[in-house]
């Protein structure tokens, strides 16, 4: 579908319209087909594929839509975004791995700095660069306000020294986007920025981490008297915590939705390979077909909220400490899973050397990841039982 002889002014008002067209599109790209591929490969590889993948899809256009035009998009609003995810997946096509950090560093970006977001989002939508999230600190992880990397005001630029852990596509990212302590360290939360930083600026050493599934997406983050130009606040000096509360929403809830696409097709997968097996009179293991649907009810427990959620950001309402719910589903809905389809595979899931084991391993090991990011599974339940359920101390122990 020729993307210039479409109203984009209509498919902009019209999320429905927007997919009914996105769907058709994809259908009938042929330049799509290099991207549909079942192969494992390395982060830095498939993150260079993805940025191709975003470019080409900026460049017909489609997935500007979501993103306000006055930082590079074509307007819309975060449904446009979700469905964008949903019509990839279901057509066989990566979720680009930068798109998740755009979606939890994107719209706080827009909202407390649009200098940057006009200066540097467009090209993030082109593939051109993408941003990793430093917050974490050795001493420092689920307990923000604890951070002591700092930086310190100099005339118009900030001077950061200190360091980084966990830091997301730290290990690729062209840009850091941190929170960095500007106050006193007894100010806690209070004394907190947020600064984006070039990956290449000099005093900046990056160190990549090593999953356990093999991929490079985090790394540890070493600032030695980084110069950074004080326009790049995101926000106000000392605003930083607020700005990451807004973030953490973002985080939470719309990452909940963009896994829960890939999950869903994931499990078709799954679905098909058991039909196989069956048809084939080959054994299933106890349970398999219990837990098969069992992985579909979480799943819909999951879209069924996180699609909620969407709709509330889409409308300008704050989400605030109920997105832990959105990701306290993903963790169970993604665990399950990968769970699932390492008791099918069996000894092929372990030892298979095809690229669609490879494949499943590796998304097995990241799926451990889903009751960390963004806050471990625990801290999710202790503020929805602190700010949404309000249940007093004796109930929580």
């Amino acid at each position: 579908m020729n993307h210039r002889a479409i109203d984009r002014a209509a498919l902009a008002r019209d999320p429905a319209a927007y997919g009914r067209a996105l769907r058709t599109h994809l259908s009938e790209d042929p330049a799509l087909k290099q991207w549909r591929t079942t192969g494992h490969v390395s982060t830095e590889e498939r993150m260079a594929a993805h940025a191709r993948l975003m470019g080409h899809l900026h460049e017909t256009g489609w997935n500007r839509y979501g993103w306000p035009e006055e930082a590079g998009g074509l307007g819309g609003d975060e449904r446009h975004r979700a469905v964008l995810y949903d019509e990839l997946a279901a057509a066989g096509l990566p979720l680009p791995g930068p798109h998740m950090l755009l979606e939890t560093l994107g719209p706080p970006t827009i909202r407390f700095a649009p200098h940057l977001a006009a200066r540097h989002l467009p090209a993030y939508l082109r593939g051109e660069e993408w941003w990793g999230q430093g917050f974490s600190e050795p001493e420092a992880g689920s307990d923000l306000a604890g951070l002591r990397c700092r930086a310190r005001r100099e005339g118009d630029v900030y001077v950061v020294s200190g360091q980084k852990l966990w830091t997301s596509h730290g290990a690729t990212a062209t840009r850091l986007v941190c929170l960095v302590r500007t106050g006193t360290w007894e100010s806690r939360h209070r004394g907190l920025s947020m600064l984006m930083i070039d990956a290449d600026a000099p005093g900046v050493t990056t160190r990549p981490i090593a999953l356990a599934s093999g991929d490079n997406e985090l790394a540890e983050v070493f600032f030695e008297d980084v110069v950074v130009p004080a326009d790049r606040l995101v926000g106000q000096e000392g605003q930083g915590w607020e700005v990451a509360m807004y973030l953490l929403q973002f985080e939470r809830a719309m990452y909940a939705w963009m896994s829960s696409a890939e999950a869903l097709r994931r499990l078709r997968e799954l679905r098909d390979a058991v039909a196989g097996r069956v048809a084939a009179g080959k054994p299933l293991p106890d349970g398999a077909a219990l837990r098969l649907g069992t992985c579909y009810a979480d799943l819909t427990a999951l879209r069924a909220r996180s699609a909620q959620t969407v709709r509330r950001l889409a409308s300008g309402r704050i989400v605030g400490p109920e997105a832990s719910v959105d990701k306290v589903l993903l963790a169970t809905a993604e665990t399950g899973l990968f769970d699932l389809a390492r008791d099918l595979l069996g000894t092929g899931f372990v030892l298979g050397s095809d690229p669609d084991a490879a494949r499943w391993r590796a998304d097995w090991w990241y799926s451990r990841s889903a009751t960390i990011l963004g806050g471990s599974a625990e801290v999710q339940r202790t503020i929805l039982a602190d700010h949404v359920l309000g249940l007093p101390k004796e109930a929580k122990a």
